[in-house]
């Protein structure tokens, strides 16, 4: 297999995942993803395209902006660097087909979910609500998910964390579950089909568990620490694209 295609797919990712920084800082702030164009966020000095390279010129600008200095988040190559490997997996498993195509745009609206959630505590809903019927579409007309399992997959994904969001409400007396998670999971189920969502909420459950933990072991706080849920639905539901064939396989013993 020729180097040089696989190499263009990373590029490819890495500079959607420069689109995907624009989306992460501006949505939450209600700004337009469009305009303006690139710039520093400290002084608001344009990007040149030669320092919008994505990573290769934060590593040449050793994370500071070219005419003010400030420092530059390294959430910027992080992003790049995520989107740029997953669309390599992904390319390795799908070849270039349309699986391939939609199943990367889910993820990155994956990782645009991921990285607002992690800052502010949010899943905007500008995300999700209009992600539900797209992937319901992709996944019946491109993926070969019938539409019952989609459909299926949209009601259970939201009922099952609708139902824990209301008991879990009333049982302690505060909110435990946002409406984002819930609309995050319906998305998901419409993409992935019903089935995906055993492994989906058992592996957000585990991971999320953990994280917990050791996030309340290593700051001292008590129990009612809060932990974003949608960042472990995401890994729930990128690792189902890679082993969900396997699980589905193991749980009905063949």
């Amino acid at each position: 297999m020729s180097i040089f295609l696989p190499i263009f797919i990373f590029v490819m990712g890495a500079s959607i995942g420069s689109f995907l920084n624009v989306c992460i800082f501006r949505i939450p702030e209600g700004k337009s993803i469009v305009l303006p164009a690139s710039h520093c966020m400290a002084c608001g000095a344009p990007l040149k395209l030669y320092d919008n390279i994505p990573i290769i010129s934060y590593i040449l600008l050793r994370g500071s902006c070219r005419h003010c200095g400030a420092g530059i988040s390294p959430q910027y190559p992080a992003v790049e660097a995520l989107t740029g490997i997953m669309a390599l997996l992904l390319y390795f498993k799908y070849g270039v087909s349309w699986h391939f195509l939609f199943t990367f745009l889910f993820t990155a609206s994956l990782v645009v979910v991921t990285v607002i959630d992690l800052r502010h505590q949010i899943i905007p809903h500008v995300i999700t609500l209009p992600g539900i019927p797209l992937c319901f579409l992709a996944a019946v007309f491109f993926l070969g998910v019938s539409a019952l399992d989609a459909f299926l997959g949209v009601m259970i994904g939201a009922g099952c964390l609708y139902f824990v969001a209301v008991y879990y409400e009333w049982i302690t007396d505060r909110e435990g579950m946002g409406g984002g998670d819930i609309n995050l999971l319906a998305m998901m189920g419409a993409f992935l089909g019903w089935q995906s969502l055993i492994y989906i909420v058992l592996a957000a459950s585990l991971s999320g568990a953990v994280i917990g933990i050791v996030a309340m072991a290593w700051k001292g706080k008590n129990s009612q620490y809060a932990v974003p849920f949608g960042p472990f639905l995401s890994i729930g539901a990128l690792s189902y694209l890679f082993v969900g064939e396997w699980f589905l396989a193991f749980i009905a013993g063949r």
